[in-house]
């Protein structure tokens, strides 16, 4: 059975927000009534979680005493608007296994996973249905209201879903953006499928980088698409744990931006349009206003803590981590506006929009379709055999070389493992996933040993500047030189391991230079 396509973005809408959407400017021409129904959902999979792991869901919906049987495939590997889904109505209230190997979950129903298969979680929403028309424009908007239960656990759910009926995927990212003007609408990347799995594993956890997949016959564009999607849903993923203060949550959103400015590095020949230069701009604005959050952490974490531990008895290091603490805190308060706010959730929007339809997917320029058209095979080994080139030159002369210089080079060497990330499916066989795995061991000491270097002389200027700072109270002049005393101390402190940090930069760098392209 071929599957049907559904095109479709979710939004997460707040309680708050949901009273009200009613007033926002796409509710003004809506001329036929919504429809209500209650619609509950049991979604079944082994005790190893099988299904979810080959990247589908199976559940049986009851709706007005219908059963409806949908098997889903991730939007991972299906896109970030569309997925493939199979909906079959079936009697009972257990999985039809001979329908549902009539779907793409043929290869996974071995008989061991089918005799293994249990409720583990189910939805119950109240669900409102909006249709929305404008001329050829058909969008349904959908607000559902409810809880995920699995066992004794359960979480409330408020989402929005548009599901294009007809048109375009550009009426549908308008409609998201109208919405977001004045609704905190929050582009989401979470099925109500991984909100049960979610419950039922606890706590939420840092996001990290998704494995993107390459089909031996993709484009430029095809692999750009792919890479975009997933740095996209890392972003995404940790939003909640940015808005609860988790560390993690900061430093996987702040890895998920880099990865995506890298990519858009890798492909800049067929990126010449001024949509993506505008784009390139608000994830330098959005790297900004998550980078101080994530120095300061670092800083004290490594530097200051550390030394304040040894030395208890120095008041001016007591004070020092106090004023630190109090700075990381107005810091992450500044993250967590940025994520709420308007500029962020429309980038979010943005980005998404740009990876679908964006300006370069369309360029009528000759050369520059000509190069979306390339076979990912030859971009990948031109982009890697380039970039080593360019490390293997500059580590050379590494001591000799500035700290603008030394953090370009860590830039150089952070971008080409993410390639080689990036890449990996280009170049399929044991013999190449051995290299390249010896390859990212090597980078990845080379990136750890700059990276130190990097945060050497980023702690150094942070500790240079606090002992600069001067306090106008007189009464507390005292504390305020106890203080640029001790910060004048960890910037020494910090000096002292430039020496011992080159020397195993120096040492990564000989190590990375002798590992054998795996491209080649």
């Amino acid at each position: 059975m071929s599957a049907p396509r559904e095109t479709e973005l979710k939004l997460d809408l707040s309680v708050e927000g949901l009273a009200n959407l009613g007033r926002n400017a796409v509710f003004k021409n809506v001329r036929a009534r919504p429809q209500t129904k209650k619609i509950v959902s049991v979604y079944f999979d082994t005790s190893k979680f099988k299904l979810r792991r080959s990247g589908f869901t199976l559940r049986v919906r009851s709706e007005n005493r219908r059963r409806i049987q949908t098997v889903k495939q991730d939007g991972e590997r299906t896109g970030l608007l569309a997925r493939n889904e199979w909906e079959q109505q079936i009697r009972g209230a257990l999985p039809d296994l001979k329908a549902a190997r009539e779907t793409g979950l043929k290869p996974v129903l071995k008989k061991k996973v089918a005799r293994g298969l249990k409720p583990v979680f189910e939805t119950s929403v109240r669900r409102t249905t909006y249709p929305l028309r404008n001329g050829r424009c058909e969008i349904e908007l959908s607000v559902d209201r409810g809880t995920v239960a699995a066992g004794a656990k359960s979480s409330p759910l408020c989402e929005v879903e548009l599901e294009l009926k007809r048109g375009t995927t550009a009426d549908l990212f308008n409609l998201a953006h109208t919405l977001a003007q004045d609704l905190p609408v929050q582009l989401s990347v979470r099925t109500k499928a991984e909100r049960g799995y979610q419950l039922i594993e606890g706590e939420e956890r840092p996001v990290k980088a998704l494995p993107v997949a390459l089909a031996p016959d993709f484009t430029a564009q095809n692999a750009l698409q792919s890479i975009a999607r997933a740095c996209l849903h890392q972003i995404i993923a940790n939003r909640p744990l940015i808005r609860s203060g988790k560390p993690d949550g900061l430093h996987q959103m702040r890895v998920a931006v880099r990865r995506l400015r890298a990519a858009l590095s890798l492909f800049s020949p067929m990126l010449v349009d001024a949509q993506t230069k505008t784009l390139k701009a608000e994830l330098r604005w959005l790297s900004g206003e998550l980078g101080l959050a994530r120095e300061l952490d670092v800083f004290i974490g490594r530097v200051v803590q550390p030394v304040t531990d040894d030395r208890r008895d120095e008041a001016g290091l007591a004070v020092l981590l106090e004023d630190l603490s109090k700075r990381r805190a107005a810091a992450y308060a500044r993250v967590h506006s940025t994520v709420k706010s308007l500029r962020f959730r429309q980038l979010l929007l943005d980005i998404a929009a740009w990876i679908e339809i964006g300006d370069w997917t369309r360029n009528g320029d000759p050369l520059v379709h000509a190069l979306r058209q390339l076979h990912i095979f030859k971009v990948a080994h031109q982009e890697l055999q380039r970039r080593r080139k360019k490390i293997v030159r500059r580590g050379q002369h590494l001591r000799q070389l500035s700290q603008s210089r030394r953090h370009k080079m860590r830039i150089q060497a952070k971008k080409i493992r993410y390639a080689s990330e990036f890449f990996a499916e280009a170049f399929p066989g044991k013999k190449p996933a051995k290299r390249r795995g010896d390859f990212i061991a090597a980078l990845e000491k080379l990136q750890d040993a700059l990276g130190e270097l990097n945060d050497i002389a980023v702690h150094e200027e942070l500790s240079a500047g606090l002992a600069k700072e001067k306090n106008g109270d007189g009464s507390r002049r005292k504390v305020r030189v106890n203080q640029a005393f001790a910060a004048g101390r960890l910037s020494g402190r910090e000096e002292a391991r430039m020496q011992s940090a080159l020397l195993q930069a120096e040492r990564a760098y000989r190590a990375f230079a002798r590992v054998k392209p795996f491209w080649c």
